[in-house]
């Protein structure tokens, strides 16, 4: 049963029409329905899952959780609240440009209005050395999930990532080349995480013309949305972050508990009725 009164359209074209307008937005990240609730009454405008995130919440790492039981994770987030979707579909479950663009039409049918698409090849996403996919095949995936969704009866955003900051290789040049490769692929969006300074991300910004997807709480220098907002950012996610966030408050709740015999952390459990009254909105 679908708690969704917007149609697919309607939250495509309202996603599609965030990243035209000069705001910086923040898409956040839920990893359950509850989170994509709370986020809703929170007042965002649209959400998107992360891998990590709900890999966490199921005992399992990223990137080992399969294409069919993640459809059934965004399926759930979708039908959460009435926001545009988008999700971290990692590397697109396989490598050949046919399961890429069967995964968007999966996620498509999943009530999905955007997705992103890695460069990294399939197999380093369970445990082996990371490298990224040769550019013009990656870009030929990319294009391949453009067309896919160019064929959907509403509008798909799609975002094209290059990993190469998150592999350790900070090749600005590479990243350049294969960021302007994949738009010219058709990406809608692009994405290059794991940037370290401002530097480096004012120089993604500019190599591009499409909008920007930065991921705020990854290592390097905190930047305010103002301040992404002036370098050209056009949207801030925020991956894993909120989950590892709430993550660290269990932990530390944990410890206190194993370590030390006390409960002080329960001061900063939000109360019951409040939860109540957001899921309730």
């Amino acid at each position: 049963m679908t708690r969704s009164t917007t149609t697919q359209r309607q939250k495509g074209e309202a996603f599609r029409a965030l990243h035209a307008r000069p705001q910086t937005f923040i898409i956040p990240n839920p990893w359950d329905p509850g989170t994509a609730r709370l986020l809703a009454a929170a007042g965002f405008e649209a959400l998107a899952t992360t891998s990590a995130g709900y890999a966490f919440s199921v005992g399992r790492r990223d990137g080992t959780v399969t294409r069919d039981k993640m459809m059934e994770h965004v399926g759930r987030i979708v039908t959460a609240t009435d926001l545009p979707v988008s999700a971290d579909l990692e590397s697109g479950f396989g490598d050949d440009p046919h399961v890429v663009a069967e995964t968007i039409r999966l996620g498509a049918e999943r009530g999905l209005v955007g997705a992103s698409i890695e460069d990294l090849v399939y197999a380093q996403l369970h445990g082996r050395a990371a490298r990224l996919h040769a550019r013009d095949f990656a870009a030929e995936r990319v294009r391949a999930a453009v067309e896919e969704a160019r064929k959907l009866p509403f509008p798909f955003t799609l975002t094209a990532r290059c990993e190469n900051f998150l592999i350790g290789n900070p090749d600005l040049d590479d990243t350049f080349a294969r960021l302007q490769a994949y738009q010219e692929a058709g990406a809608d969006v692009l994405y290059a995480p794991g940037t370290t300074t401002r530097a480096q991300l004012e120089a993604i910004v500019r190599s591009v013309d499409r909008p920007v997807n930065y991921v705020a709480g990854l290592a390097g220098v905190p930047l305010t949305l103002q301040e992404l907002a002036a370098i050209g950012v056009r949207r801030v996610s925020l991956g894993s972050t909120l989950a590892r966030a709430a993550l660290g408050a269990f932990l530390r709740g944990v410890a206190e508990m194993k370590d030390r015999g006390s409960f002080t952390f329960a001061a900063d459990a939000i109360p019951y009725s409040e939860v109540s009254a957001m899921l309730d909105a």
